[in-house]
């Protein structure tokens, strides 16, 4: 039998392998159908405006490289390199405390994965979005949001850290269990929360005082019976001039939210059909179907780490030799990626069918066409791409495709005139 150290060597070679194929394949296909729109959107988004989303996408695409490269060096690094090891090592030379060492070394783990990714973050909001004109914010504005992103990852990981190692060092055979419990718990809590106490950390929200789009917002909302607590509108031009809206939090703390761009590229009959899909996933339960999936794979991943975390040759494969909770964690979450990517499409595959019904949906309580005309203008003014590689989308694109999308929604729209 080949040893976990090969197992894991060759499922990383075909999943970095495959990615960067899907890479490739992606540059040569915009590429390629770079110069013109296809023919049903050639009356709608010129040459110029489909060449941008071309080179725009390219440019995001080249730049994945290198990042896959870091990636799939950290990986290498802190498994086959001894990097988890030495990790671990300098954790409990810190610290005698066991659950601390833990925390140090999953903090650290995290902490060094960022700073090999800043570069490339810096990059990419100030190289490529602004060469491309989405970029409007400042470098005090970026490292301010990246200081509230790790204090706040800080207040709410490290007591959640904490517990879990807890959990699986003090109850028994059953750990996996009771960490489960406590995940879904801390999950819930973050979604409930993240409306009122942690989004405005980052963001202003006012109340939407349009009184004519609030008029016909609030009709819709009636129409569908949905039932929220406000609508707001988000100041997303401080950092992007992309546009987009969404709902957030449960129960009775549910808020709809446009971006401020959003409502700069849409005329109101194209935002209430944007919003009429948006409460389209929240009508076909498709929230809640995600959540629910989330927690019984993170059941399925955490009976995978119970099997692992007292198996000698997982540990000596990776190049490992303190045995804890933590460096079990660690070393799981760090190789699963890797053997799940094949994966991928499933998931790709189970959100595109989300957004086609919640698509439905908006037909039913908008016209189709206005749905079109939004979807249109967030292409244009988001220069998305509307030629990707086929496989490429596949694997990453959790929307259809534009042809296909706007393919449905026509076919909705000739099945809804009047006879």
């Amino acid at each position: 039998m080949p040893s976990f150290h090969s197992v894991f060597l060759a499922a990383f070679i075909i999943a970095y392998g495959l990615k960067l194929w899907l890479a490739l394949r992606q540059l040569r296909h915009v590429y390629v159908h770079r110069d013109a729109p296809p023919a049903a959107f050639a009356d709608r988004i010129g040459p110029e405006a489909h060449r941008k989303a071309a080179d725009y996408t390219l440019a995001k695409t080249r730049l994945s490289l290198p990042q896959l490269a870091i990636e799939g060096a950290m990986l290498l690094f802190f498994t086959l390199g001894g990097g988890l090891q030495w990790l671990s090592d300098l954790a409990a030379g810190l610290t005698a405390a066991p659950l601390w060492q833990g925390v140090l070394l999953l903090v650290g783990l995290s902490t060094i994965s960022a700073l090999a990714e800043l570069p490339l973050a810096l990059y990419r909001q100030f190289v490529v979005e602004a060469r491309f004109g989405f970029n409007r914010q400042s470098v005090a504005g970026f490292f301010a949001d990246l200081a509230k992103q790790a204090l706040l990852g800080l207040a709410l990981g490290v007591p959640l850290l904490l517990l879990v190692l807890w959990l699986m060092a003090a109850m028994g055979a059953l750990w996996w269990l009771w960490v489960w419990l406590a995940w879904m718990a801390f999950n819930l809590l973050v979604l409930a929360v993240y409306p009122t106490v942690i989004a405005p950390l980052f963001n202003k929200f006012q109340p939407l005082d349009d009184q004519a789009l609030r008029t016909r917002i609030e009709g819709l909302l009636a129409r569908t019976g949905f039932h929220s607590d406000g609508v707001y509108v988000m100041d997303g031009s401080r950092r992007s001039s992309h546009g987009n809206a969404y709902f957030t939090g449960l129960g009775k703390a549910k808020r709809i939210v446009f971006f401020d761009t959003l409502l700069g590229q849409l005329d109101p009959d194209q935002t209430e059909a944007v919003l009429a899909h948006e409460l389209g996933h929240y009508k076909r339960h498709h929230v809640m179907k995600r959540i629910a999936l989330m927690f019984a794979l993170s059941l399925a991943l955490l009976l995978g780490l119970a099997a692992l975390k007292e198996a000698d040759w997982f540990y000596a494969g990776l190049n490992v030799a303190t045995h804890s909770e933590a460096t079990a964690l660690a070393l799981f979450f760090l190789v699963l990626p890797v053997f799940l990517f094949p994966l991928t499409p499933l998931m790709s595959l189970y959100s595109r069918r989300h957004e086609f019904e919640a698509d439905a949906y908006a037909a039913e309580y908008s016209r189709p066409a206005d749905l079109v005309a939004a979807l249109v203008a967030l292409y244009r003014d988001n220069a998305a791409t509307l030629t990707p590689d086929p496989v490429y989308s596949l694997f990453y694109d959790s929307h259809p495709r534009a042809a296909e999308r706007i393919a449905r929604l026509q076919t909705l729209a000739r099945q809804t005139l009047p006879t």
